[in-house]
């Protein structure tokens, strides 16, 4: 078969009745997630009707099936498409898109610059996110799969942090980020996020730079075909699977999510689950935005409920998926999330929408909001902690009730601030660093003013856990 028809509909779970009454044009691959977490650490695969069971883990889907082939080209023979192999070096957004008109890579004339849903199905949640200080990537492991795809860390020597190494899309953000700019939507492959970047200069800074990936084949990868069923239930009739046409109309913790999707009886069904970030993605609707359109990021065959955010707007919510973001700081305290409202941040004092409508998060799985109330990194993120839902069921998905041996326990983590089931005592940095940067700046630190330069013997403005001050008498303090 010709790789670049794609061979999805051979897919086992795409039968002939299915086939010939909605042809499958968009199959939404699996994350890869094989293991299993609770709020904090990996776990082994809760049994059904117990605590966490039902995440990503749990259900297994289609894999990427990569074809590496001799001509510079990988195929995808689970979605249809193929893609360029080799980023090359970084662009500007406007070279990554015409970069792809001029691309001649196995002969092909054909190439696209992917849009954000394409580039989407090489997610791989395998991967291990750095933290933001890591010198290297010892250790670490990329959301995608590097043994298909050339794949770079940031490299210091160029002024990067670890965790640039982000990749263009075609797809624009129809509103604004950052007061005022214009952005597009690219995925991060050192850090497994989708966020809203800069598409060109701003102010007197130069175009950021960004890897770039080109794909041909499959022209209808990524567009939904909608279609309510008239019993509260949507079908997409392009990828198989059917959704909860409202969401569950309250906030809630990621256990608590998890809980409500297996509980979940709807249309004659009770085999709902809570979709893994793929599955999730595939209904963002990036022509949508609060600023744009008035809605979520959604089809209107959909109902959100609606927020009022930070800077007191009408907004809507972020959604939890099933599956957890694993960092090499955290371990497996956060879950990975869609923003189908603005993904507000608070730059210098003021809220406003920092990666867009659209963008693909992780935040901690529970624990107190008031903790994170001015946000935290670099953009000042908001921290979610309590988000919607929105069920899922039908697709490939297939029950897994095992995997691989448990690799880590909670004893070999850090505690988390404000997280459930951290137990003992934070440490010094993690119970006053507000913003999430590893470290305690003079606004953050509450002892007396006139110690922190005292304390502070590197003299670089912040203070880190050497620098703690010593634990209360008779009290030993917990290192990280």
């Amino acid at each position: 078969m010709n790789p670049t028809l794609g061979l999805f509909a051979c897919a086992a779970w795409l039968t002939p009745a299915l086939l010939a009454a909605a042809p499958i044009t968009y199959v939404v691959t699996d994350t890869g997630q094989e293991r299993c977490y609770d709020e904090r650490t990996e776990i082994a695969y809760p049994a059904a009707g117990a605590a966490f069971f039902g995440q990503d883990a749990h259900y297994q889907g289609v894999a990427n099936d990569f074809a590496t082939n001799a001509n510079g080209t990988v195929t995808d023979r689970s979605t249809g498409l193929m893609w360029t192999r080799d980023p090359g070096a970084k662009v500007t957004c406007e070279q990554a898109a015409a970069g792809a008109t001029a691309c001649r890579v196995g002969g092909y004339a054909d190439w696209r610059l992917p849009s954000i849903k394409e580039l989407y199905s090489l997610m791989d949640f395998r991967g291990i996110d750095p933290d933001a200080k890591s010198a290297d990537a010892s250790g670490l492991r990329p959301f995608i799969d590097a043994r298909a795809f050339v794949f770079h860390y940031g490299e210091a020597s160029a002024g990067d942090r670890i965790i640039d190494s982000q990749f263009a899309s075609s797809t624009l953000y129809v509103g604004t980020t950052m007061g005022g700019n214009k952005t597009m939507f690219g995925v991060n492959f050192a850090d497994g996020r989708i966020k809203g970047y800069p598409a060109g200069a701003i102010r007197d800074r130069p175009a950021k730079l960004y890897y770039a990936l080109y794909v041909r084949g499959n022209p209808q990868y990524g567009k939904n075909r909608f279609r309510s069923n008239g019993d509260g239930t949507v079908a997409d009739e392009a990828t198989g699977l059917i959704w909860q046409q409202a969401d569950s109309g309250k906030a809630m913790d990621w256990q608590h999510a998890l809980a409500y999707a297996e509980g979940l009886a709807l249309g004659g069904h009770d085999d709902w689950r809570l979709p893994n970030a793929k599955e999730l993605q595939s209904i963002v609707d990036y022509s949508r935005a609060p600023d744009a359109t008035g809605s979520a990021a959604i089809d209107p065959l959909f109902a959100c409920t609606s927020i009022t955010n930070e800077a007191g707007q009408k907004d809507f919510g972020c959604y939890w998926t099933g599956t957890t973001h694993v960092g090499v700081r955290n371990g497996g305290a956060c879950a990975a999330y869609l923003s189908f409202g603005r993904a507000m941040g608070n730059m210098r004092g003021r809220w406003m929408d920092v990666h867009g409508a659209g963008a693909q998060r992780s935040d901690p799985k529970g624990g107190n909001p008031a903790d994170y109330a001015q946000g935290r990194g670099p953009q000042g993120d908001a921290v979610r902690v309590l988000n919607y839902v929105r069920c899922v069921r039908g697709g490939p998905a297939a029950l897994r009730t095992s995997g691989p041996a448990v690799q880590t326990s909670s004893s070999d983590l850090p505690p988390l601030r404000g997280g459930p089931g951290a137990g003992g005592r934070p440490s010094f940095v993690q119970h006053l660093d507000r913003n999430g940067d590893g470290k305690v700046s003079r606004e953050e630190f509450d002892g007396p003013a006139d110690q922190f330069p005292i304390l502070d013997r590197n003299h670089d403005g912040y203070l880190t856990e050497d620098e703690a001050p010593p634990p209360p008498s008779g009290e030993r303090q917990r290192m990280p």
